[in-house]
């Protein structure tokens, strides 16, 4: 990040401390490790959801490649917080540059971005499918859905790039410590020598913006739903089939905007206090973690499909292991 023009209070701080979660060295180490265990396994289930859409032709229709991009996403969106957050559990300074604490914030909060943008896109693809089934597939083609990725992934990490720049140039001094275990803009606001009333605006406004404009676009898509579902579909079985559909869509979109609406959009909302972390906490490795668990247990073609990756690696495994070996003369 660019400091000049900052002042020469910023050029004291040259690093912050994340001081995470205050407890016992033995419980700290404990809870390396239960992270670490979080951590591969939110790896591993959204990996296997990207393998299904890849490897399954059956899987190429606009719905899942949003789904595949969805999981790339969050793969990167745990990988902007929590390596650090676990080498933080084993280190003794917990320190953090001041360019690593602000590309944190900007990867961060540009993941979170984008993670609205993709529900957002996924709430429109779902109404066109239900509601305009007829013209759908005109509507929604390869090409119209490999821009509307585009878009999101663009959109996301365009969002939050003015408050990261606006906020890393504010002097910053003594004492240096961010009760959190991440690079918040609230702790970082706080740490700030001088008022920002500005910067404090553009951030708070922006965050706002894009979780609530984003919650009542798919609000109103599935309002739409639902009334086409009720009043137009005729039978009960094809009314199931369209709310099998959407209600793994709709477990993601509130279990993620029930925490991110509590820490980015309330204006009470305290940034030193336990509370915070937990929020953060659950919005960043927890929803990451129940995402592949949600679509593939509530969707038959996601099952299906990853049972063929998983035969296709069991027969992987028994090639490479049926190789034989060489005979030393």
């Amino acid at each position: 990040m660019n400091m000049s023009g900052s002042g020469s209070s910023s050029e004291s701080v040259r690093e912050f401390i994340l001081l995470g979660f205050s407890c016992s060295r033995e419980i700290q180490v404990v809870l390396f490790m239960f992270f670490s265990t979080v951590y591969l396994l939110t790896l591993v289930g959204n990996g296997a959801i990207i393998s299904a859409v890849v490897w399954d032709q059956h899987l190429y229709t606009p719905m899942y490649i949003l789904l595949g991009n969805f999981a790339f996403l969050e793969i990167w969106y745990v990988n902007s917080t929590v390596p650090n957050m676990l080498i933080n559990f084993l280190s003794e300074t917990k320190a953090i540059s001041f360019t690593g604490c602000f590309l944190q914030l900007y990867f961060f909060f540009s993941m979170g971005s984008t993670e609205c943008f993709f529900l957002s896109a996924m709430a429109f693809d779902r109404y066109f499918a239900i509601c305009h089934p007829l013209h759908y597939a005109t509507i929604m083609t390869g090409q119209r859905c490999f821009n509307l990725a585009i878009s999101c992934w663009v959109c996301g990490f365009l969002w939050y790039l003015v408050p990261v720049i606006l906020i890393s140039r504010l002097p910053f001094c003594d004492p240096n410590a961010i009760d959190h275990f991440v690079c918040d803009s609230g702790p970082l606001l706080t740490l700030s020598c001088a008022p920002a009333p500005v910067s404090k605006l553009i951030s708070y406004t922006l965050s706002s913006l894009i979780i609530l404009l984003s919650f009542f676009f798919i609000v109103l898509s599935y309002v739409l739903v639902l009334s086409t579902a009720v009043l137009r579909l005729p039978s009960a079985s094809s009314r199931h089939k369209a709310f099998s559909t959407c209600g793994s869509h709709l477990s993601v979109v509130l279990l993620f905007y029930g925490t991110i609406m509590v820490m980015h959009v309330s204006p009470g909302s305290s940034h030193s206090t336990l509370m915070p972390k937990i929020m953060t906490l659950f919005y960043a490795m927890v929803t990451p973690l129940f995402n592949p668990l949600i679509y593939s247990l509530r969707n038959k073609e996601m099952k299906n499909a990853l049972w063929k990756v998983l035969e296709k690696f069991k027969i992987s495994l028994k090639v490479f292991g049926s190789r034989p070996s060489r005979s030393v003369e």
